[in-house]
């Protein structure tokens, strides 16, 4: 296990102390990935995640902040402001943040542990479509990559339809005003070389926004750019790949359903941690390179459970916004008063 804190001191990490916007306005700086969750193995990466007071110029004055991200050591750092609209719609990757047990904070000032204790002004039934469309996404991703190693060119062909439908369906429920057009899907005879058969498309909209309709082909280009991208490497990797697509999926739906049912944040897992463990070691992989029946099942379980959870959480519906203000405007105040 690395010396996290010794890990901060080095030079890699400097940006933290000497750059404008972190320093001492750090309010929350907690391990992300494999090492927050607890999944970690030999070999891990180390990922940091944190939220930074904004500076008094970014509220009164020309400056701005909104994220700093270092790529060289996978750390991103949000500014408060820009923290809190990710948080009131329950971004997953933003609720880890607040999620983290205590002793996984490098960095926690008081400030700081009053955004941990006010975690549940940020929760509402965003939630529910936050996480179950991020869970959908992964489940998807990994279902392409079984695909595009399992089955005949053919049937992997309606394979990625039902994907792009299925995307489809969901952004026209999202976006009323596109649905309005008329978009067809289908599979026929293929023109492409090397092909049997192949998706064509037919569309037709009317009066319909440049960007809306950009909109369109990126969802429809995302999903068949996933199913290209995965799979591309070496069998041992694809392998690895597919096991943390699978751990994570069930993680995400672990992470929702406490969230709806006690108002928590909770992202390591002890409990369920020899579960998690068992998927990402790959003892769910068959040979042939496709899960166990056995996987789908623990997933049905956990989909059933985030369902329930869904139905009868007391969540609000929304955010309560006059007592987010509040708590946004005491913690600004500290910002522009520099009492950090």
């Amino acid at each position: 296990m690395p010396d996290f804190e010794q890990l901060l001191q080095s030079g890699d990490y400097s940006f933290l102390r000497e750059n404008e916007h972190l320093g001492s306005r750090v309010m929350l700086l907690g391990l992300s990935g494999s090492y927050g969750y607890g999944t970690n193995r030999e070999g891990s990466d180390v990922d940091f995640r944190g939220v930074a007071m904004q500076r008094p110029s970014d509220l009164l004055g020309l400056t701005e902040f909104e994220q700093y991200v270092d790529e060289k050591t996978d750390t991103v750092v949000y500014g408060f402001c820009k923290l809190v609209k990710l948080l009131l719609e329950c971004n997953p990757n933003s609720c880890e943040i607040l999620g983290l047990p205590r002793e996984k904070y490098m960095v926690m000032t008081p400030l700081g542990e009053e955004l941990l204790k006010n975690q549940e002004l940020f929760l509402s039934k965003r939630a529910i479509k936050a996480f179950g469309g991020y869970a959908s996404a992964q489940l998807r991703r990994l279902q392409n990559a079984i695909a595009r190693d399992a089955l005949p060119q053919a049937d992997r062909e309606k394979h990625i339809l039902h994907s792009v439908q299925n995307a489809m369906d969901d952004f026209n429920r999202r976006n009323p005003r596109v649905g309005q057009g008329a978009i067809r899907l289908y599979i026929d005879r293929a023109v492409t070389p090397q092909m049997d058969t192949e998706i064509f498309v037919d569309a037709s909209y009317q009066h319909l926004p440049l960007r809306d309709y950009n909109s369109v082909l990126d969802t429809l280009r995302n999903v068949v750019r996933d199913y290209d991208r995965i799979g591309q490497r070496n069998r041992k990797k694809d392998e690895n790949h597919l096991n943390k697509h699978a751990m994570h999926l069930i993680r995400l739906l672990m992470t929702a359903i406490d969230i709806l049912k006690e108002h928590r944040i909770v992202i390591c897992r002890q409990q369920e941690l020899p579960l998690l463990m068992k998927i990402r070691n790959g003892e769910y992989m068959l040979a042939d390179g496709t899960l166990d029946p056995a996987f789908y099942e623990i997933l049905d379980e956990y989909e059933n459970r985030f369902r329930e959870a869904a139905k009868e959480t007391t969540l609000p519906d929304e955010p309560d916004l006059d007592k987010v203000g509040a708590f946004v405007e005491h913690i600004n105040r500290q910002a522009v008063r520099e009492q950090v």
